[in-house]
């Protein structure tokens, strides 16, 4: 498969390199100029700002005594939010090679610009002691009782920070890896995991007085807790209390939104005062379930996890943004939206989330564009918006392929990634082809349009990175290359749209280019529910 997958690349790249040279442009992306046949370099939007250098191989820069150098290396499951000058951002215990162990627990770092990332402090020394209390308290009142477990194993998981009034609120998850029973050959599930609660007044202080648990994954006796041998992918609990987010409706209603695999992902209403249930006795108290995967009522095992809603007042739409897949290669984001926080939530071709249909738009998915080896594991997002521009950004961790030579466990390099988010005419949000780097908004023209595009069409494939093709935006508006048409601009909404695909244009930073420089993409939703990504590569 490998071969046969390295001879199709290998006629892709002399396909793409002949239609180049028959269109005036190199694989490289160089533009054909009229100086005699010379190749004039492409110099981009703006030829006088630097953007960010910092390599996307951060290896030789991961160990903790390089911590002050990091930036947005080692950064996994983010969680961002905006206090005074400063965007914090907080995040899963995870790093290349374990540098981070032994460090305290949900890193943090800061920033001004959502480009330049000072590593900071973590929130907790240690586990919070109620996590065993709970622990045990639970297993003394399940029927039969089960004895305590002294030591437990913890996962330090997916935190989420929000404010609420004049307070931080920082939502983490712990997870217990100890089997529900270990003293015999028998297979058992992994024990429960807790979502907890912190509270802060100042993010720059790092100080935090923790308020102690706010929910736990719970079961719903439809299993029980022993597991058929190592290909039984049922469930003991129904929600899994990992992967928590938080939604304030306009009427005051405070919801913690969670869940991972399982059952689905659930909502649960919440004290204003507290930011927990007011109880957790009943099934019921453990809240609804907001989306599923494929028969909700009998698939035990969703490949669905990390959700998180937010409110557009624009709109008057609930999104809820989640992630799909296993995170080492496959992850992918999606969305679907609902007029009501707790749904039903539906996709941008109907499908009803909340009952298993498959959530669409794509917003991320594992992709390349040439001259890098592209991003896997793109998902479990932080939707956040920036409060003095208004502006809506999207940030995860990005991982590296694997098996990339050179690079020792290439797929456990993980990179924060920050994307703007854009809004479609018909309020999908979609999310930014290049990462954030700050480049100097500017009034895009259509002669700016003219030339040659690298495209991506993010299309679901299993653990299959989506690559780029070349077109071409001719002077006379028509379209040559892997797509063919027309095209137009209006300059007065930055829309461009390539036959009937509507796409928002912006100016951006080539992250693939050597050396990186400005360029211009766009980014819109095609008749599929697929988002369209460019990038324009040549004069």
């Amino acid at each position: 498969m490998r071969k046969l997958n390295l001879l199709f690349i290998l006629a892709l790249i002399v396909g793409l390199t002949t239609a180049c040279k028959e269109n005036g442009t190199g694989p490289n992306g160089n533009g054909g100029g009229d100086n005699g046949g010379e190749d004039e370099p492409y110099t981009g939007l703006y030829e006088d700002f630097y953007g960010p250098t910092y390599a996307d191989d951060y290896t030789p820069l991961a160990s903790w005594s390089s911590r002050s150098q990091w930036n947005l290396a080692n950064v996994h499951d983010p969680t961002v939010v905006k206090d005074g000058e400063y965007f914090y951002m907080y995040q899963t215990d995870a790093s290349y090679g374990n540098a981070h162990q032994g460090h305290g627990h949900y890193p943090s770092r800061r920033s001004r610009d959502l480009v330049n990332w000072e590593y900071r402090e973590a929130v907790f020394d240690e586990a919070p002691a109620w996590v065993k209390d709970s622990l045990n308290n639970i297993r003394a009142n399940m029927d039969p009782a089960l004895p305590p477990i002294d030591n437990p194993r913890y996962g330090f998981w997916a935190p989420h920070v929000t404010k609420v009034g004049n307070t931080y609120r920082l939502y983490y998850s712990v997870v217990v890896t100890n089997p529900i029973l270990g003293n015999d050959d028998t297979e058992y599930w992994t024990e429960r995991a807790f979502i907890g609660l912190a509270e802060s007044n100042d993010l720059s202080s790092n100080n935090w007085e923790d308020k102690g648990m706010v929910i736990h994954s719970v079961a719903d006796g439809r299993e029980t807790y022993t597991r058929n041998g190592g290909n039984d992918w049922s469930g003991y609990f129904k929600f899994n209390a990992i992967d928590p987010s938080y939604v304030v409706t306009p009427e005051g209603e405070h919801w913690l939104i969670y869940g991972s695999w399982h059952s689905g992902l659930a909502a649960v209403e919440v004290n204003p005062e507290t930011g927990k249930p007011d109880e957790l006795n009943d099934l019921e108290d453990f809240g609804v379930r907001i989306a599923g995967r494929g028969n909700v009522n009998s698939n035990r095992w969703q490949g669905l996890e990390a959700p998180e809603i937010i409110y557009n007042e624009d709109t008057g739409y609930y999104y809820l943004f989640l992630a799909y897949d296993e995170l080492a290669v496959a992850y992918n984001t999606r969305v679907a939206r609902s007029r009501n926080v707790t749904g039903p939530y539906y996709g941008i071709d109907g499908g009803n989330v909340t009952a298993g249909a498959e959530a669409y738009p794509i917003l991320t998915h594992p992709y390349k564009f040439y001259g890098h080896h592209g991003w896997v594991g793109i998902s479990h997002g932080s939707v956040f918006e920036d409060p003095a521009s208004g502006k809506w950004y999207y940030s995860s961790q990005g991982r590296l392929p694997r098996d990339i030579n050179g690079i020792n466990a290439s797929n456990a390099v993980m990179m924060g990634q920050v994307r703007e988010i854009y809004w479609t005419e018909d309020g999908w949000p979609v999310v930014a082809p290049e990462r954030y780097a700050d480049v100097p908004d500017t009034t895009i023209t259509e002669e700016d349009m003219v030339g040659t595009w690298e495209e991506i069409i993010l299309r679901y494939q299993y653990q299959t990175m989506q690559t780029s093709y070349y077109i071409t935006l001719n002077e006379d508006n028509t379209v040559e290359g892997q797509i063919t048409g027309t095209w137009a601009f209006d300059e007065e909404s930055q829309t461009l749209t390539i036959n009937d695909v509507e796409l928002i244009v912006d100016s951006a930073w080539d992250w693939e280019a050597s050396p990186r420089r400005t360029t211009i993409t766009y980014a819109g939703i095609n008749s599929s529910g697929r988002s369209v990504w460019g990038k324009k590569v040549d004069n």
